[in-house]
Parts: C-alpha cells; sequence; structure tokens
C-alpha cells in the first residue's frame, strides 16, 4: 500500500472512529457531505419585469406597464368602465418552460373575477385559469400551468362586485430552467491533473463519486465538458516548447476519451496558438508565423479537419467545436500586430522578426468608423484577412465533423456592447460571402470585465434578437468563493463566499435561460478546479480533492415540483382565517397538477384584531408556502371570505 493510500485510510478511519463514538453513525450512509454550505434553491425568474417585456391593455394603456413594474403599490386602471377589460404581457418572445403565473389586484377584500390565458401568437389563446364564477374574496392569487412556446399571457375580467376598482398591481410570468440548456465546464486541465485524487465526500466511509475529477463533476451535474487545444504548447513567456505538451492536440484526444467514457457532451476549442489566446492576445502558432497568407489559411483548414478526424476515428465525435477563442480582436496575429499595438505573450513581442513576419487576421478595431479612406481600407482588409481564416475554420469542421455545431465566441466588454455588435455584423456577413456560416454565437461573462448581471441579460437578448438564426451560448464564467474579505467582486452583488459563488453561477444560469425563443442554449463554468475554484485540497489527505458545496448548483438548479406557494385570503376583524389544508403543485416530469397538504405556523394572539394584513407560512413535503391574510373591516357584499385555490 502506498503511504499516499495510507494516509486516506488513517484519516478516514480516525474520522470514522470519532463519529461512532459520540453516536454519529448509525450504519454507512450514502456521500453526502461537501466542503463549506450553499442554500440553492431552482431557478425561476420573472419574464414578464425583464427590459425586454412589455404591457397593453384595452383600456388605459398608459398605465399598463405598472403591473409589471414589480411594486404591488402600483397597479394598472382601466380609463372607463364597462366591458371585459384585459391587460396583455408580451413576454418578447417565446418560453417553452413557463410555469407559473403570479396575479395580484389593487384592492382588499374583493372576489375579482377574471380568466388567464396563453398564446403564441396573441390572436389563439389557451386558458390557463378560469375564474370567471369566482366568489372568494382575494388580492391575488398563483396559477400554475404547462404550455410550450407561451410568448403572451392575457388577464380580462369577467366581473367585479359593486363599487371594485378593475385593475391589476402584478402580473409575473415565471420561467424555469430547461432540461436542454446543457450545464457544464471547461475542464482542460484534466491533462494536468491526472495524479490528483478527487472525490464527493472523501473523509465519510462512502466517499461517494471519484476517484477522477470527472466521476465527481458528473455526479454533481456537469453534463458537458471542453477541452481547449493548443497546436504546440509553449511557455507564454518565453515561446519554448513545454516539456510535457498539456493540451495539445494528441493529449486532448486522451482527455476527450476519458469525458465521452462518461457519456458527457464533448467541446473542444481551438485556440490557433501555442499559449493563450484571449482578447488581448491571439499569437500565430510558431509552425504557421512564416506562411505566406494562402498558406497559413491553408494550416487552419488542415489542422483544424485533421484534428476532428483523429477525433472521430476514436469515438470522440465532439458536440460543438470553437474555432477561435474569445476572437473579438481577430485572431493568429501577424504583421498587423504593430498596428494594433499588441505587447503579449512576451515571445511574440520578443521574436516579432518571427511573429509578425507576415499578415495574419488580427482586426484594426481603431480604425472603426473612420472617414479616412486609408484607414477604411486597412480595417476593412483586416476584416477580410480574418473572416477568410475563419471560414476555413468552419469548412474544416463541416468537412471533416458534419454533427458538430460550430461556435463562434468572443466577449462583450462592460460598455462595450456596440463593438461586439459590430464584430457580428462584419463577421457574419463576411463568412457567409465565403460559403460558411457557425451554428451558435457564444461570450464570456465575467462580472469584472463584462459588467452587471442586468448588462449580461441585455447582452444576450440584443444578439438573440438582432440574430435570431443562431443559438446563444455562455462559453466562459467562474466566480470565486473566497478573497477580497468576502466583499463581492466588481459590478457584482454576490459575496465572495460559497453561497455567492453558487448565487452568481445560478445568475449566469438564468441569463441564459431566459434568452427569448429558448435560444440560450448553455453555459459552461471555466475550469472550476483551478480557477476561481469549486473545489479545495482535503488538509487531511494527500493530493485530494473534494467539491465545494456551490458546485451543487449543477444538479439543484432545475425545479422537480413547482407550489403554488402564496395564498391569498382575507377574514375579517376578529376572525380566524380559513387557510386551504391543501395547495396546488406541479410536477415538471410529468407536467401533472395535484394537490399537496400543507402543515400552517398558528397565528400571533390578536393577528387580526384590526385591518391590515397578515403573513403566515406554511410547511409542504416539498417547501414552504406562504399566506397573506387581508384582514378587512366586515363581509360586505362578498359571498365568502375565504380562499379558493387553483
Amino acid at each position: 500500500m502506498s503511504n499516499r493510500r495510507l494516509t486516506r485510510v488513517l484519516a478516514g478511519l480516525t474520522t470514522l472512529a470519532t463519529m461512532v463514538s459520540t453516536g454519529l453513525v448509525v450504519g454507512t450512509a450514502p456521500a453526502g457531505a461537501i466542503f463549506g454550505t450553499a442554500d440553492i434553491k431552482p431557478i425561476e425568474s420573472n419574464i414578464a419585469a425583464k427590459s425586454w417585456a412589455s404591457a397593453t391593455a384595452g383600456s388605459g394603456s398608459s398605465t399598463a406597464g405598472l403591473a409589471v413594474d414589480g411594486d404591488p403599490a402600483t397597479a394598472w386602471s382601466p380609463d372607463r368602465a364597462g366591458g371585459r377589460q384585459w391587460l396583455t404581457v408580451d413576454l418578447g418572445g417565446a418560453y417553452d418552460n413557463l410555469r407559473k403565473v403570479k396575479v395580484m389586484f389593487p384592492e382588499r377584500g374583493v372576489a375579482y373575477r377574471y380568466v388567464v390565458e396563453a398564446s403564441t401568437d396573441g390572436r389563439r389563446w389557451k386558458t390557463i385559469a378560469d375564474r370567471s364564477d369566482n366568489r372568494a374574496v382575494s388580492r391575488g392569487e398563483v396559477h400554475l400551468f404547462t404550455r410550450l412556446a407561451t410568448r403572451f399571457v392575457r388577464l380580462t375580467f369577467t366581473g367585479v362586485p359593486g363599487r371594485a376598482r378593475v385593475g391589476v398591481s402584478e402580473l409575473q410570468v415565471f420561467n424555469y430552467l430547461r432540461d436542454d440548456l446543457v450545464l457544464g465546464a471547461d475542464l482542460s486541465w484534466l491533462d494536468d491533473h491526472q495524479s490528483r485524487q478527487y472525490w464527493v465526500d472523501p473523509l465519510a466511509p462512502d466517499r461517494g463519486a471519484g476517484p477522477h475529477q470527472l466521476d465527481v463533476v458528473k455526479d454533481r451535474g456537469m453534463q458537458y465538458a471542453r477541452l481547449r487545444v493548443f497546436n504546440e504548447p509553449r511557455s507564454e513567456a518565453t515561446g519554448q516548447l513545454n516539456a510535457v505538451p498539456r493540451q495539445g492536440p494528441q493529449r486532448t484526444l486522451t482527455s476527450a476519451q476519458s469525458i465521452k467514457q462518461r457519456n458527457m457532451g464533448l467541446g473542444i476549442d481551438y485556440h490557433y496558438a501555442d499559449s493563450w489566446a484571449d482578447p488581448s492576445k491571439q499569437p500565430k502558432p510558431r509552425a504557421w508565423a512564416e506562411l505566406e497568407f494562402a498558406d497559413l489559411n491553408r494550416a487552419v483548414y488542415d489542422f483544424t479537419a485533421d484534428h476532428l478526424r483523429r477525433l472521430i476515428r476514436q469515438g470522440t465525435t465532439p458536440d460543438k467545436v470553437a474555432v477561435g477563442n474569445e476572437i473579438i480582436n481577430g485572431f493568429l496575429y501577424g504583421s498587423e500586430a504593430a498596428l494594433i499595438g499588441t505587447t503579449n505573450p512576451p515571445y511574440f513581442v520578443d521574436q516579432a522578426d518571427v511573429y509578425q513576419a507576415k499578415p495574419g487576421g488580427g482586426l484594426l478595431w481603431q480604425y472603426w468608423g473612420s472617414t479616412d479612406p486609408v484607414e477604411q481600407q486597412l480595417y476593412d482588409q483586416a476584416w477580410d484577412r480574418f473572416t477568410t481564416l475563419a471560414a476555413s475554420g468552419i469548412k474544416a469542421v463541416r468537412d471533416a465533423s458534419p454533427t458538430s455545431k460550430v461556435e463562434i465566441h468572443v466577449i462583450v466588454n462592460k460598455d462595450r456592447l456596440a463593438k461586439t455588435m459590430e464584430f457580428w455584423r462584419q463577421y457574419l456577413t463576411r463568412v457567409k460571402a465565403k460559403g460558411q456560416n457557425p451554428d451558435v454565437l457564444a461570450i464570456s461573462y465575467y462580472s469584472e470585465w463584462h459588467g452587471t448581471p442586468e448588462a449580461l441579460d441585455t447582452n444576450l437578448h440584443t444578439m438573440a434578437t438582432t440574430y435570431p438564426g443562431y443559438k446563444i451560448d455562455i462559453a466562459e464564467t467562474s466566480y470565486p468563493a473566497s478573497g477580497g474579505d468576502g466583499s463581492p467582486m466588481p459590478n457584482s452583488p454576490f459575496p465572495r463566499t460559497i453561497q455567492g459563488q453558487a448565487d452568481a453561477i445560478q445568475r449566469v444560469f438564468q441569463a441564459a435561460n431566459d434568452v427569448v425563443d429558448n435560444k440560450g442554449t448553455g453555459v459552461l463554468v471555466w475550469e472550476p478546479a483551478g480557477w476561481q475554484t469549486m473545489f479545495r485540497a482535503v488538509p487531511e489527505l494527500a493530493n485530494t480533492w473534494e467539491p465545494h458545496a456551490s458546485i451543487n448548483v449543477f444538479n439543484a438548479s432545475r425545479a422537480k415540483h413547482i407550489l403554488q406557494d402564496t395564498v391569498h385570503t382575507a377574514t375579517a376583524v376578529g376572525a380566524a382565517p380559513k387557510l386551504p389544508s391543501s395547495i396546488r403543485m406541479l410536477t415538471t416530469a410529468n407536467n401533472k397538477i395535484t394537490s399537496v397538504p400543507v402543515r400552517w405556523q398558528p397565528l400571533p394572539p390578536g393577528a387580526t384584531d384590526t385591518p391590515g394584513e397578515v403573513t403566515v407560512t406554511g410547511m409542504t413535503e416539498v417547501g414552504q408556502v406562504t399566506a397573506v391574510i387581508d384582514v378587512v373591516p366586515g363581509r360586505g357584499e362578498h359571498d365568502e371570505l375565504d380562499s379558493t385555490t387553483s
């Protein structure tokens, strides 16, 4: 037995003995403990509150937006009485996993009568909820439903008793994470971490999934892994070949086999460089540095096609191939680097006579919008060179691996969306003119460089609506679980804690899922075992790693059950409210709505002694619910002061 193995076993036995002696172990339980704590709930998102959603009404349209402003104190009200008053919310595009509509009305103690409908096109409607015969006093209600391709939600009033005011305080429409949104990670450093052991809970009697990093991440819910490919891996400082060519073409074949053996999706990310390629640097591979442009173009095609054929021959066909990495400023820099002002990597600058000897694919953004004819020409020529090389890469994927999707991966710097949209305009126009076309438009998102989560929403929406023929991905994201005394990263509301890491990554999942027309198709966390890591080294065990609790975002972000989580009712002053013994629950696996018992906390003494609002929580077998009780002066003309659930 090796010393490493012996250390691990002794540590495990010591921990187990301690647990037994303190009465914490009765038999052997499955592995489940993960380092730190994170309360991770399924993602839900009110699409009606998004900037691209809008509201209209049959009467009083000038105030319709108040029904989707997130403020229950404001309300849409018709500007004339009578008729079947209606309010419609346009979500800006269709969604396949909307499951819940929440309605709130402006007046307490009223039995509102209405119908809620959903539509794809605003012409043909399907009823979600029919309360046209409602006799129960309630200031709101939660309605559960399942309907693919819903874009419009309409509420139509069918009656309001007495002099009560028609209106809507809030009409909220909730989206949930789709099953086909692919969640995964760039795991290229698998190649560097071969000697490490990874376990879900390495100190427990049952350590859970392991010992390979892929075993753990798949167990925790990752579905997909991306691998970057360097042409001939070199030191970024010196340009010398690395002693071990990690993440090179040959070693990537081995990593790809490990991924496919676990039935995970596979992505390949060609950097077309010997070292890191990103917005600040895109060095040509040394072997291509002195090629004439036509030969460089051929080299891109040959390298891409050859490597893909090798992947296919060993049974590891990629699901997706990125032609370049974060190529907002072009790639395969050559002689144009002098005009770009490139200062990295050092070897590219120090050996400029080699690396910058011939033209490449760098873009000359400084001439964007110039009225000088010479600068305009330089701008256009740079775009033509870049897209010629890119089109060859795309063609190589189409020829060698026709089932693989082609992704183009860029960034949107903070407050620089216009630049990215110019990139897409130029890029897509030019590669299509050269007979090629990608499938997926992708961006990276790191808050410190790319802005707030709301900016991410805007960027994705703008891309998806400007270029509706493409899928949209977030090809890279991450967030730290420590550092900075726990303060949030720039442009982020989330603390640098394990909980904050989970919340930040979930917010990116939500952004991708909320792209209109289900165009958002995936999110990858970048190198979660090595950068802003979701793992930690186990102090008690040599060379052994375990995940943070935040890694559960991959398997806990999808809703299995959606509750009628808010119950509105009313009661007279001094009277006990009648709360329902069960509420409704939608099971997403089969789209069935059933009743589930709820156990309510007792009201505090005197809670209904004066008019106002009282809230009380209840528990079901799948989660917490809230009752909002309006305490009103008397029954008045209303038939009932109880609730009807749906």
